[in-house]
Formats: structure tokens, C-alpha cells, sequence
């Protein structure tokens, strides 16, 4: 491949930095971070490395849950800024060559958006059939519900009208009805608004439940002898495929990443299967969740599993990578025995887990504090395949506050100093709009001034993570294969292009492990050299064979090219 050809699908190569502006940096001292605030910390996040933001939500909303409750879709929540402040962020992170992608929400809103306050009015509303409702009591549907601890149902009774309406999350976030085409229509119409302030794509919520909610409509729908035009005949998967093209034709090089937490064989589905005209990037959460079964057993197999059952998928698509999101940490794709081992090694404490099927934990304290083996799993991160995105707070080892309620847990302020608030706000503690990270991975311990400086932190190595993986666009770009190697506590895998490739090792148990690797492939028809990616040491094979010698949760990443390769090794 050329080099040049990955600045035409930058997403393959991207590092994405999610962030939620209300926790990042409090410029006015009000205890809520800020649109001000977070321009005054773009340097550092370029600084950094990642070339794209993910911001979470930040239109305006009740505020119930986190802002992911949305009352207005055109809007910017007064509490961190206005349109023209965001406007300045973008523009000042595109000034930085950092991309800047936002959540868009297109499952639900808040039950106090206008649509929704219309809807409830009467059966005969006009915004009726925005959303989606039925007559009949419904069935037991305590199964689907996404917050077992708050809900029972997906359907709550609306006692205006006496009818029910559809919410696969909190009753306060009714979904909408994506099969009436006004609904798709205001859909693209928002996407098309963010875009021409100069947004370069979205993160897309709940996919699954929104395309489900199609046919669910069609369903409650059918006879009812109420608009029964909104139900036209509709793919499920058809409005992701006429959405990726609208957003597209507005903006070339805009961007659909989706969260998507399905079996692999449905996954590509989402990708638009062998057209890959749906969505461009999908959350690899099988991947995730195997990763963690792996450290848990302190074996790579689980993972190399995972990966190689990847489907493949269109050339313009991609997985997303992640060792954290801004959720729980959901292990619902492990068996009940996979998932108890997880929780037994990585999360014991019943306050620890949530929703009986995953960890409101961040990696660090789950690890011990072990330097060793959060470095091994950040270094994974960036070596397999896909695109890696980062959690705020990941780059220098932020724990979490496991007395916030829920997936709050992990969303606590920015840790910038050890000052007071961690140097996120001079607000005091109490005003704060969630509290500091308490004990030995707060602010005190672990904070971004400290670290910065030192090129032996883990800011420092992240950081070197980032400049070694955008330089290996075989990464992003290549064929993944697990080598033959014997020893299960090793993942040996390679990523190649053809003309060269990546060789990574990582050791997932606490002893040395020595390896020897088959490069025999490589060095059959020309002369090839190796490059020790992270370290610079000198490397070489004798007849193909290459011996890896791994410290206790060791890793190395190897470059394979031909000689006279023109870039730097």
C-alpha cells in the first residue's frame, strides 16, 4: 500500500479521545466543566497524540441520565457553553489536525422534548407517531430492559392517553419511531446542522435498538388504522444505509462510528455487509470482552479467539478498539462462567459490579496497580488490529469513584494537578458536578502535571504508543493473523499489508516466557530487516526463526519490511 492512500479514509488510522465536556476542565469556576475550559486543554490533548475527540453529549437535557436525555437536538446545553463556543472548539482542534466527532443520539430523547410533550397530547397528535406506542398492555418484557435495577418493562403507560409507549432504556427516554420518514428526515436534518458547524462525523448510540424499533413499529402499527403511511416499506437496515450516504454526501470524509454490542455475524450486517455501506467504524466489544477473559486466566487464547472470529468486513470499514468507554463495563457476551471469572479476578466486590453483567471499574485499580500489566494491555490496545479510542483520564491511569451511582463510577473530573479538585475546578468540592476520584488514584497520586514531565510515567508511554501505532499504518490497514507459537500465555500476531507488517508479542502471565516465532514467509523471497518498534534494540532472525524473549507481562512490537524501506524504523 502508499502511504498517501490512508490519508483517504482517516478513520483506519485514527486514535480517538472520548471525553465529557462537564468533567474535563471548569474555566469559570461554576464546578461544571466547560466548552471554555476544554479549549484551553486542546494543546494537550494534541500534545498527546490522538487525532480525533469524541465528545459526549452535550445538548441541552434534564439531565437524568447524564445528558444521553436530550431535549433539544440543535442545541448546546447552557451549563457548559453556547453554539459559537463550540464552534471555536472545532475550530481550533481542526487547527491542531485534531478531528472532532460528537454522540448522536437517534434512538430516544428525553420525555421532556417538544416531540414528546406533543406526542402525549392525544392519539390524534401530529407528533404522534414520532415515537412508538401501543394500545394493548404489553407482555413481560423484564428480559430486554437495558437498566434492570431502575426498569421492569420497555413499556410505561402514559395515563393522558392510556397507551403505552416504547422505551428500551429509562422510562424518561421514550425511543423514537425511525420507521415514519419524518422521523428519518429530522434525523438527517440534525446530522446535516452539526456537520455544516464543522463536525467531522458522529458516534452513534444504541444502534441495535433503534433499527430493532423499526420493525416494532411496523408491528404495533399494523391495522391500527392511525397513519399506517409511516409504516412504508422499510429495511431495518435501510435508514443506517441512507443515513451513511447523506452524511456522506454533505461532508466526504465524515464519519459513522457505531455502537453496536451484537454477535460478530450480525455485526457485519451493520457494516453494510459485502457493500459496507452502512456503518464506516464499530465498537469491537466480543474483542473487549474476551481481552478481559484473557487477563483474567492470564491466557491469550480467549482473545485470539475473539479476533480471529472477526468477520471480514468491507475495505472502507473498520473496528474500533478500546480497553474502556464511558459505560459499565459490560461482560455480556461471556458465558455466566466466563463472566463470574472476570468478576472473581478483576472485580470481587459486589459494589464493584453492576447489572449482573458487568464492572463499573477502570482498568488500573482492576489490575492492581501493577504498572506492568496495565502497560501490557495498553500496549495490546495499540497493536491489534482496528483503530484504538481512548476514555479520558486512560492516558495517565485515573481509578474510579465506586460510590457514583452507576456508570457515573467512571466519569469523574479530570485529574490535571494535585491541587484542590484535582485542578479541574476552583469550585468548591461540593459545587462540583460529580466528586474527585477519592483514594490512591486521585488527583493526590495521579494527576497529568505529574506526569507529563517524567519520561518514565505512563502519560509518557502512552504517548510513545501513539506516535509508534500512527506510524505503523499496517495497524489500521492490514491482515491479521495469529502465529504459531505454543506457549498460552503468549498472543504472537502480525498485521501485514504484503509489502511489510507488525509482529506483536504480548505475555499475559506474571512469568518470563520465551517464544519463537516462524518468519520464514517474510524472508523467502527477499532480504527483509526488523525493527524493534519500542525499544530501538537490534533484532535479526537466522533462517527465519526469530527467538522472543518476554519479561513477566512483557511485550514487543517488531517491524518487518524489505530493505531500503523508506521510513524510519
Amino acid at each position: 500500500m502508499r502511504i498517501t492512500d490512508t490519508s483517504d479514509q482517516w478513520w483506519k488510522s485514527a486514535v480517538i479521545y472520548c471525553l465529557d465536556i462537564e468533567t474535563f476542565y471548569d474555566s469559570d469556576g461554576d464546578g461544571i466543566g466547560d466548552l471554555q475550559g476544554l479549549a484551553q486543554r486542546l494543546d494537550y490533548i494534541s500534545e498527546l497524540g490522538v487525532t480525533c475527540i469524541w465528545l459526549m453529549p452535550f445538548y441541552p437535557s434534564p439531565q437524568k441520565d447524564d445528558g444521553y436525555d436530550v431535549a433539544d437536538f440543535y442545541g448546546v446545553d447552557p451549563r457548559v457553553g453556547t453554539a459559537g463556543d463550540l464552534v471555536e472548539v472545532i475550530r481550533t482542534a481542526h487547527d491542531r489536525g485534531l478531528r472532532v466527532i460528537t454522540d448522536l443520539l437517534v434512538n430516544h430523547t428525553s420525555d421532556q422534548h417538544p416531540w414528546f410533550t406533543q406526542s402525549r397530547r392525544s392519539t390524534d397528535n401530529p407528533r404522534r407517531d414520532w415515537y412508538v406506542w401501543r394500545s394493548d398492555a404489553p407482555p413481560d418484557t423484564k428480559a430486554q430492559v437495558v437498566f434492570p435495577d431502575k426498569e421492569d418493562s420497555i413499556w410505561a403507560k402514559d395515563d393522558r392517553t392510556g397507551e403505552w409507549y416504547l422505551h428500551h432504556f429509562y422510562s424518561h427516554q421514550p425511543d423514537l419511531n425511525v420507521a415514519n420518514p419524518e422521523v428519518r428526515d429530522e434525523i438527517a436534518r440534525i446530522a446535516g446542522y452539526w456537520l455544516e458547524l464543522g463536525l467531522d462525523g458522529f458516534r452513534v448510540d444504541a444502534v441495535p435498538f433503534f433499527v430493532e424499533d423499526v420493525e416494532t413499529a411496523r408491528e404495533k402499527s399494523s391495522g391500527s388504522g392511525r397513519n399506517d403511511d409511516v409504516t412504508e416499506s422499510l429495511s431495518p437496515h435501510q435508514h443506517l444505509k441512507d443515513l451513511r450516504a447523506f452524511i456522506n454526501r454533505r461532508n466526504g470524509s465524515a464519519v459513522m462510528l457505531g455502537e453496536v454490542n451484537l454477535p460478530h455475524t450480525q455485526q457485519r450486517e451493520y457494516f453494510g455487509g459485502e457493500a459496507g455501506d452502512e456503518l464506516h467504524m464499530m465498537f469491537d466489544f466480543i474483542g473487549m470482552q474476551n481481552m478481559y477473559l484473557s487477563l483474567a486466566r492470564e491466557d491469550a487464547r480467549p482473545l485470539a479467539k475473539a479476533l480471529l472470529d472477526r468477520p471480514p468486513v468491507h475495505k472502507t470499514c473498520q473496528w474500533a478498539t478500546f480497553v474502556r468507554n464511558h459505560d459499565e463495563l459490560t461482560l455480556d457476551k461471556l458465558t455466566d462462567t466466563q463472566r463470574q471469572e472476570v468478576f472473581d479476578a478483576l472485580g470481587p466486590d459486589p459494589e464493584m459490579q453492576i447489572y449482573d453483567r458487568g464492572l463499573k471499574r477502570r482498568l488500573p485499580p482492576m489490575l492492581g496497580g501493577d504498572p506492568r500489566r496495565v502497560r501490557m494491555a495498553y500496549s495490546l490496545l495499540f497493536s491489534l488490529p482496528g483503530t484504538p479510542t481512548l476514555f479520558y483520564g486512560e492516558e495517565i491511569g485515573m481509578g474510579e469513584d465506586l460510590a457514583g451511582e452507576g456508570r457515573l463510577a467512571v466519569r469523574t473530573p479530570m485529574q490535571w494537578s494535585s491541587d484542590t479538585n484535582g485542578g479541574f475546578s476552583t469550585a468548591p468540592p461540593r459545587r462540583l458536578v460529580r466528586r474527585v476520584t477519592p483514594g490512591g488514584f486521585g488527583p493526590d497520586h495521579v494527576n497529568v502535571v505529574s506526569q507529563r514531565t517524567d519520561p518514565d510515567s505512563l502519560w509518557s508511554f502512552m504517548r510513545h504508543l501513539v506516535q509508534t501505532y500512527r506510524s505503523c499504518p499496517e495497524l489500521g490497514w492490514g491482515e491479521f493473523t495469529v502465529l504459531d507459537q505454543p506457549n498460552p500465555r503468549v498472543l504472537a500476531h502480525e498485521c501485514s499489508t504484503g509489502e511489510a507488517a507488525v509482529v506483536a508479542v504480548h505475555n499475559f502471565g506474571a512469568e518470563p516466557q520465551t517464544v519463537t516465532l516462524d518468519l520464514s514467509h517474510w524472508v523467502e523471497e527477499e532480504d527483509i530487516e526488523l525493527a524493534d518498534l519500542l525499544s530501538g534494540a537490534d533484532v535479526s532472525t537466522e533462517g527465519g526463526s526469530l527467538e522472543v524473549v518476554l519479561d513477566g507481562y512483557g511485550y514487543r512490537w517488531l517491524r518487518v519490511h524489505p530493505a531500503g524501506d523508506l521510513r524510519i524504523p
